[in-house]
């Protein structure tokens, strides 16, 4: 099976050998175990859709998909120290594999995106490799989306109700009250009542017909500590279609830091709402105010050699029983146990870290919350991981 793979990928190449792309205008499969390596553009014009090995783009160059046809791919990966840029949409229906290099479509053409379908999911997304543009799911319920702009990964996290028969997200590093990217105005003076001021900084455009919860994070380069000296006053916000303002979706208290950190909204509708980014809330009608209690940031270094080799805090000690949560820096919660002691080494105890969990956790910043029930208190700080 492999073979008749790659003699088809030869006799198309030598085909074109004078040409700049690879034009599929027939019956291209890759059979289970077979690859094929794409080092030139791609035109498509026929169906790619019964493909069940790896379909790699690779190279120094710019390469562009473009034609008539959707492709699909099983498996993809990208490693183009120039990037990859669609011309038209790309499925994939099992796994993306970020190596080097990001995935472009146009922001300023939403139709144009790659989309991971039914059970399709990622890994190895980071800053120099991810989505700047558009990306979609379908019939997924629980998703984050891998996107970001040319400098840094901006993932947005779905927790939906019901499964998405479809839903699109993008970030846009770019001002919501003149975008370059978009013919609307989204002027950040216009607020609800309980929103002192909203972010010109950046946002997200998330589409979808299912009520769902969104995490958003923030990083040094979002300016938050312009706004406030106060990280509970951070909220998520939303621009309303209805109401024409920007609206406070909160629905947790945020996690982290003014200069990191991140915040889960209440459950909506994201078809209601136009564009999301960050506000700060107007006292008194802040709805979550807490007391939370910020103690020493730790240090892990899970190589076995005895030396914080676990995420050990010795005050839990003092109380009959914990609930303690861990976070990756985007708000993706990997690792959560009742009544803690020393047991997070570095690996997730939950199921959604889908592709190379045997290996841990990468390394990096994560931020991690406990709840103790004596004296009903909350505490938050951050943690880094090392291998």
């Amino acid at each position: 099976m492999n073979t008749y793979t790659h003699i088809l990928f030869f006799l198309f190449s030598a085909t074109l050998s004078a040409q700049t792309a690879l034009y599929n205008n027939g019956n291209l499969r890759i059979h289970e175990g077979g690859q094929i390596g794409f080092h030139t553009n791609l035109i498509n014009e026929s169906p790619t859709d019964n493909n069940l090995g790896l379909a790699g783009f690779y190279g120094s160059e710019l390469l562009t998909v473009s034609g008539s046809v959707t492709p699909q791919f099983y498996d993809m990966e990208i490693a183009l120290e120039n990037n990859m840029q669609l011309n038209l949409g790309m499925d994939n229906i099992n796994n993306t594999n970020f190596i080097f290099g990001s995935i472009l479509t146009p922001l300023t053409q939403p139709d144009i995106f790659y989309n991971f379908v039914d059970n399709s999911f990622y890994s190895g997304e980071n800053d120099f490799s991810k989505i700047e543009g558009y990306a979609a799911i379908t019939n997924q319920q629980n998703f984050g989306f891998p996107v970001g702009d040319v400098q840094f990964l901006r993932p947005l996290l779905i927790n939906s109700e019901s499964v998405n028969l479809f839903a699109k997200c993008a970030y846009f590093y770019e001002d919501a009250n003149s975008p370059a990217s978009l013919s609307g105005s989204y002027s950040t003076a216009s607020t609800a009542l309980d929103v002192e001021i909203v972010s010109d900084t950046e946002f997200w455009r998330l589409e979808g017909t299912v009520a769902s919860t969104v995490t958003l994070s923030w990083n040094l380069r979002s300016n938050l500590s312009s706004l406030t000296e106060n990280v509970d006053d951070i909220i998520p916000v939303g621009w309303s279609k209805a109401s024409q303002q920007w609206v406070n979706l909160i629905g947790s208290a945020p996690v982290g830091a003014v200069n990191e950190g991140f915040v889960t909204t209440e459950s909506f509708t994201p078809d209601d709402y136009e564009l999301l980014s960050f506000g700060v809330s107007k006292s008194p009608f802040e709805p979550l105010s807490r007391d939370v209690l910020f103690i020493d940031n730790f240090f892990v270094s899970v190589n076995g050699d005895g030396i914080n080799d676990s995420f050990y805090i010795e005050e839990l000690e003092d109380y009959d029983s914990n609930f303690l949560q861990i976070y990756d820096r985007y708000g993706l919660k990997v690792f959560e146990k009742t009544d803690y002691v020393d047991d997070f080494v570095g690996f997730s105890n939950l199921n959604n870290v889908p592709f190379g969990e045997e290996k841990g956790l990468p390394t990096g910043v994560y931020f991690y919350t406990i709840y103790i029930p004596e004296g009903d208190l909350n505490y938050q700080g951050f943690l880094y991981l090392s291998r």
